[in-house]
């Protein structure tokens, strides 16, 4: 008899104290954190194509090269750690140094009207969209998560659980949050790169 009613009261006592909420929270944020891993891996692997295509131009920017190859296994070591901040910091890193790549690209008039390099800028101005949507949905997810399991009784069964507070996804060193881009719709000078603008904050600190 008193198995049956703790049978009965344990699920009880589980929902109230907030087990469930708790356990749908966290996966809709690792749902969330998945859409910005696979965004960051599709990002990554369009880069090798974009860098080959820029070489046959530019030979001689074999500096500019390194750090775009650097940055992208930043990324893709960040992916596999499955870290936001880490992914967010070494995903501005890329930008930056994609940045000096484009611009380098400034200088090559043939190449910029090359239609495999126009593609390339466009399937990743598309997936930098993405991660930013995903980005927005994955740091409002966690915002919610975080202040579920802070109220009571929710904290005790977060204790309890051991269910710990996420990271955003957000920018942690102040030196990407200036990563540089490049305005294609602004001519470049005469007989050199155009000087790249000052791109938005990446993944800035989540607004409640």
């Amino acid at each position: 008899m008193k198995r049956r009613w703790l049978a009965l009261l344990l699920p009880l006592a589980l929902t109230g104290c907030g087990y469930n909420t708790i356990q749908t929270l966290d996966e809709q944020a690792s749902a969330a954190q998945g859409q910005i891993e696979v965004q960051l891996q599709r990002r990554a692997d369009l880069i090798p194509n974009l860098v080959q295509t820029v070489r046959g131009y530019a030979q001689h920017e074999e500096a500019v090269f390194t750090q775009v190859a650097q940055a992208r296994a930043g990324v893709l070591g960040a992916v596999q750690g499955h870290d936001p901040q880490q992914m967010a910091d070494a995903n501005a890193q890329l930008t930056g140094a994609l940045g000096r790549l484009i611009a380098v690209a400034e200088a090559y008039p043939t190449l910029k009207a090359d239609a495999g390099f126009l593609r390339l800028q466009d399937e990743l101005a598309g997936t930098e969209n993405r991660i930013a949507v995903s980005r927005t949905d994955y740091n409002g997810t966690v915002q919610q998560y975080n202040a579920y399991i802070r109220q009571f009784p929710a904290v005790l069964m977060a204790k309890m659980t051991g269910a710990k507070e996420r990271k955003y996804f957000t920018v942690t060193n102040a030196a990407n949050r200036e990563a540089p881009s490049v305005d294609f719709s602004r001519p470049a000078p005469a007989g050199g790169a155009a000087t790249p603008a000052p791109a938005a904050p990446l993944g800035g600190t989540p607004r409640p």
